[in-house]
């Protein structure tokens, strides 16, 4: 598998930045080359050319809808995170469920 690059996003940037650290250790002890950001989501627009997928915090689902008109025609994988793991700032959880829509 390639490297993947994600974006993480939440209203201001805060949580998504903790569960970007904690979803690196995670990939880094799986082995796996990920890299991962963390951003506010009013900056999809600037990195949306140069990632593989968009992880939305569960609070933002009202913006799933913008995000498709973002990514203009661009092969992005949108997920909305869960709840349970994003509650707990359980970066392996994450890893898990973006592995797993990455192969749909």
């Amino acid at each position: 598998m390639k490297k993947l690059s994600v974006l993480l996003v939440c209203g201001s940037g805060a949580s998504s930045g903790f569960m970007a650290a904690n979803m690196r250790k995670a990939a880094s002890k799986e082995g796996l080359e990920i890299d991962i950001k963390a951003r506010s989501e009013s900056e999809i627009e600037n990195y949306i050319d140069d990632i593989d997928a968009l992880m939305v915090g569960p609070h933002l689902a009202y913006i799933l809808d913008e995000v498709e008109e973002y990514k203009n025609g661009r092969n992005v994988k949108v997920i909305l995170m869960k709840p349970e793991y994003y509650s707990t700032l359980d970066g392996a959880k994450a890893i898990d469920h973006l592995l797993e829509e990455m192969k749909k």
